[in-house]
């Protein structure tokens, strides 16, 4: 039978289920005459392809209860469902996947074509260009020269303060893989604060090593759930989470001397908070038993506060006062050097203020300013705020006036699938890629999101483009996520200001979602000298 048969006998009850109730009561505010069964199937069919129903064990039972007793005994027989059992509870209980012959054999039942693998072959030119795949700008290339040159004597200790979107990241990546390379067996540990951002480290390091790299190596995560065997870990690179190593060291002493000794490298994400009463133990512990171990903090803030210069010059006194950073003669802003060379777009940094229909108790409030960031539970609330979705929604559909590719940060996974869903049925092309997004079909996504149509597109996501992501065409963010932390609120604003020598655009537009009594960012080009004067030598 046809697929389109098949839908046409479901009900508006049925039909909410397949599209999602908060989509449907979204919906329902924005377009109240899409909600006949006709209109709502033709929404349906806008969110997702009849291949991407099928393939969803949630959707594909709701569709099994659509067709006849005959049909579902057939449909059993041609799938090998479990015999002796009703022919739809049987049906439930296929595993359809991949390539596997049950979905070809579903498709098929359904009249839905498979779409056939690509077999063109690419013909070899007689010359080829080779560039690096892990290329370093000027800067960038001087600035590590300038890093290990301080890592490479006493006090070795030095600070990489790089602006937004100058490649700080990256630039660490190669002065890693230079000391792995110079140095084996040794193990560099690379620490953060938040789980997203030791991830970000993880792939942005597989990546880097992947290009650079002269021997195997191992990456280890310790973080959350996950445990590290010293008895293994011998040669690689350790992404740790700060709170994880802090109390892996209270518990044995003996843990935190052992990790210490293999280690001739420390990195600290986010070094501005290097000097918090736990986390300078943690760094001291590593690095100062031992001679030769080097310590590199990164930032785009070489300060913990806004205020308080004694605090600063604590962390200037901690990295020993030596900092690398953009030196560009005739130039007080390093910033408005990249802008002027094109390395970054000129970006317009506007706030879209709402005041938060959530009710926040003491608690909350504690629990806010305890913690490294914004708790996702508070953020999850966040997402279902009706009125707060609207203002996004009416926001990114004013974006594609001016701009082709827009990327959009969520609070949630399924907030991004929230936004996108609705966006799509009002007839924007939009889509969403989160941690739950199977391999193929981010990079189909992404592989869209950058391809050369004029039409605008609108991505959506959670917790996975924040960094080795490569859009440089993306001219426009808009930044729905509350953060304490200013490194991963710069990683997505640096999705969006790639200027014209780095592939991307003159002009740029962020918008941050500032909700009241939540902390937030503006315009980081602003903070970047706000803390010189602390590290000036004095003589």
């Amino acid at each position: 039978m046809r697929f389109s048969d098949l839908l046409s006998k479901s009900d508006e009850t049925t039909l909410q289920q397949l599209l999602g109730s908060v989509t449907f009561q979204l919906l329902r505010i924005l377009e109240p005459n899409l909600v006949h069964p006709s209109k709502l199937r033709e929404v349906l069919l806008t969110l997702h392809t009849p291949q991407e129903l099928l393939l969803s064990k949630e959707h594909r039972n709701l569709l099994f209860d659509l067709i006849s007793p005959e049909q579902a005994r057939i449909l059993a027989i041609v799938l090998e469902a479990p015999k002796n059992q009703d022919p739809y509870q049987a049906l439930k209980k296929v595993k359809i996947t991949g390539d596997s012959q049950a979905k070809k054999y579903l498709f098929n039942f359904f009249e839905i074509p498979i779409s056939p693998r690509n077999t063109n072959l690419i013909e070899t030119p007689s010359i080829i260009e080779t560039t690096p795949k892990y290329p370093l700008f000027i800067h960038q290339r001087h600035a590590a020269k300038q890093v290990k040159s301080y890592l490479s004597k006493p006090p070795r200790r030095v600070l990489l303060h790089f602006p937004t979107g100058a490649g700080k990241t990256r630039t660490a990546m190669n002065i890693i893989a230079d000391h792995l390379r110079n140095n084996e067996p040794t193990l560099v540990i690379w620490l953060a604060y938040s789980e997203e951002l030791c991830e970000q480290a993880v792939t942005e390091f597989q990546k880097a090593w992947d290009c650079l790299g002269d021997r195997p190596i191992l990456t280890y995560r310790f973080w959350g759930s996950h445990d590290l065997d010293l008895e293994q870990a011998q040669d690689g690179l350790v992404v740790a989470g700060l709170a994880k190593v802090y109390n892996a060291a209270k518990k044995s002493i003996r843990f935190i001397n052992q990790l210490g000794v293999r280690c001739s490298l420390v990195i600290i994400d986010e070094a501005h908070q290097a000097i918090a009463e736990t986390y300078k133990l943690v760094l001291d512990a590593l690095v100062v038993p031992y001679e030769k171990t080097a310590l590199l903090g990164l930032t785009a803030t070489p300060g913990r506060t806004w205020a308080d210069i004694n605090t600063d010059a604590q962390l200037a006194k901690f990295f020993a006062q030596q900092k690398v950073t953009l030196e560009i003669e005739g130039y007080n802003n390093p910033i408005d050097y990249l802008v002027d060379q094109q390395y970054l777009a000129k970006a317009n940094y506007r706030s879209l203020f709402y005041e938060a229909g959530i009710e926040l108790s003491t608690q909350d409030f504690n629990r806010i300013n305890t913690e490294l960031d914004i708790p996702q539970y508070i953020l999850n609330r966040l997402a279902e705020d009706e009125q707060r979705n609207l203002r996004i929604i009416l926001e990114l559909e004013e974006l594609t006036q001016h701009h082709q590719r827009i990327i959009f940060f969520s609070t949630s996974v399924e907030h991004a699938q929230l936004i996108a869903s609705i966006l799509r049925l009002r007839g924007f092309n939009a889509d969403a890629v989160t941690g739950n997004t199977s391999k193929p079909e981010r990079e189909r996504i992404i592989q869209s999101f950058k391809d050369d149509q004029p039409q605008p597109k609108i991505l959506c996501n959670y917790g996975v483009l924040t960094t080795g992501f490569d859009a440089p065409k993306t001219s426009a963010a808009v930044i729905a996520r509350p953060t304490k932390s200013l490194v991963l609120y710069s990683q997505m604003v640096g999705r969006a200001i790639r200027g014209l020598k780095a592939g991307g655009n003159a002009t740029a537009e962020i918008i941050t979602v500032v909700d009241s009594q939540l902390p937030g960012f503006g315009s980081v080009a602003s903070a970047f000298h706000n803390w010189e004067d602390v590290w000036r030598k004095h003589l």
